[in-house]
């Protein structure tokens, strides 16, 4: 599926309608450069999820936990990662494997940890077609 969306609110609402259908256990891996938005879509996902606390990327902790939602909601930001043992450290099988949704921002950093089955999500700029457009792509994986 690709969406095409103009502005950061519809970025958002995409996210939102995607955290609606999210299902225990699902993890969604979330790709693309800095500044394309991969917060902004975070945010609608927890939205989705009926989570109201504020949502900032975990850029230093590794992982945050949201339980206040349908579902808890494990927010991984993988970017400052040293190597694959930082995330054996925190656990991440329990997360992957749990109850709840797990997103994980730069999860191409650490493919060879996914589970096989995720979802991929890719977001890209294109500034000829706007400062705020952003083209999304997502993709099942099994």
């Amino acid at each position: 599926m690709i969406k095409e969306t103009f502005s950061p609110e519809e970025t958002f609402a995409l996210g939102e309608a995607m955290g609606r259908t999210a299902r225990p256990g699902e993890v969604y891996v979330l790709i693309g450069d800095l500044g394309v938005g991969k917060t902004v879509f975070t945010q609608g996902i927890a939205r989705g999820l009926d989570i109201t606390e504020p949502i900032a990327s975990p850029t230093f902790t590794i992982v945050q936990v949201y339980e206040e939602g349908r579902m808890p909601f494990y927010h991984f930001d993988v970017y400052r990662i040293g190597d694959l043992e930082e995330m054996e450290e925190i656990g991440y099988e329990d997360y992957f494997y749990g109850e709840g949704l797990s997103l994980v921002e730069w999860g191409d950093l650490i493919r060879e940890l996914l589970p096989e089955r995720r979802t991929e999500i890719t977001i890209e700029k294109d500034l000829d077609k706007g400062f705020d457009y952003r083209k999304i792509t997502v993709k099942e994986v099994s």
